[in-house]
């Protein structure tokens, strides 16, 4: 048994030192650093990661910090919902999001031309900039072929931009697949319909896209999944752990509740009941904000990480495709 003991604040105190005194607080602290504790575990493993996130994310600044881990090499499988790709691609082409107020007159930004993602602003010049983008990208992928599998044609966009902070740039440069199973759930979705009516022979495979996820990770391999939020996206990776024998790590994030029944709130516990994660692996499941659990715990593990001079390694691995 743990015994609780008292958080003490100190001058210049780490990150990786408050969240180490989480173990001994209680409740979800407790949790978040379980959560760091099994992300390192899984990367020490060589465990093939998948890294899931809902659109919301990539609003945030989160976005910036999903790259540089993908250029860490701390993800090898990324999940994420249609919406974080568009604005991904809007923030890698210069566009500015703020942030408002939860509170704020909705009619009074619509009337002005904002879209508000709880207390973060869109503008919507930023869609119609965004929307003549997507038409240019859609004509130079329709020149290099007919059909695209989704993972495959995200990599081809990830290339035709040039921003550190961009997932699908930093995902594209690193050869880590990213999957979006519901690609047609947006704006993108929308300019992909209208591009298909005046060439009807381009064709984006959903299907043969489940099957590159699915030989993403094999029987053989540790299996590791940090899903933030849930949804399609969450599913879609631990879908794919489950055809492939269950994970033996999981980490999930969320501010939704196991009562709901919901994929969004459905714990690790339960993952194991439908052979999404092993029964003997190693989990944990963080209610909250995920834009302050998921920098706590993965900055800290992070820590650990560089400290045993892992994460170097894990970069040059990738390059030479050898595993250590």
């Amino acid at each position: 048994m743990v015994k609780v003991k008292d958080l003490k604040w100190k001058q210049d105190m780490k990150v990786s030192e408050l969240v180490d005194s989480y173990e001994f607080i209680g409740f979800q602290s407790v949790e978040l650093q379980r959560a760091s504790d099994v992300i390192v575990k899984m990367k020490k493993d060589s465990a093939k990661v998948f890294l899931t996130f809902t659109s919301n994310m990539v609003t945030s600044g989160l976005r910036g910090f999903f790259a540089q881990l993908i250029d860490l090499g701390i993800a090898d499988v990324i999940v994420t919902t249609v919406g974080g790709l568009e604005e991904d691609i809007m923030k890698a082409t210069g566009e500015d999001f703020q942030i408002g107020s939860f509170q704020t007159d909705d009619v009074e930004l619509h009337e002005q031309g904002i879209n508000r993602v709880g207390n973060l602003l869109i503008k919507t010049e930023s869609y119609m900039n965004f929307e003549s983008l997507v038409d240019k990208i859609l004509k130079e992928l329709y020149e290099k072929q007919n059909r695209w599998a989704v993972s495959d044609m995200l990599r081809e966009i990830g290339l035709m931009l040039d921003d550190e902070s961009s997932i699908l740039y930093q995902a594209a440069k690193n050869n880590v697949p990213i999957f979006c199973p519901a690609i047609t759930d947006g704006a993108f979705g929308f300019h992909l319909y209208l591009f298909q009516q005046e060439h009807p022979d381009f064709i984006v495979d959903v299907v043969k896209d489940f099957g590159n996820i699915l030989f993403a990770s094999s029987h053989d391999d540790r299996k590791g999944v940090i899903a933030l939020g849930g949804s399609i996206s969450k599913h879609h990776a631990i879908l794919s752990t489950l055809l492939n024998g269950g994970a033996e790590y999981a980490v999930y994030m969320t501010t939704a509740h196991r009562t709901s029944g919901s994929m969004s709130g459905a714990n690790t516990n339960e993952a194991k009941s439908w052979g999404k994660v092993k029964d003997e692996s190693d989990v944990a499941t963080v209610i909250g904000d995920v834009s302050i659990t998921f920098p706590l715990a993965m900055i800290r593990a992070l820590d650990e990480l560089a400290a045993d001079g892992l994460l170097k390694g894990l970069q040059e691995n990738r390059t030479t495709g050898v595993v250590k």
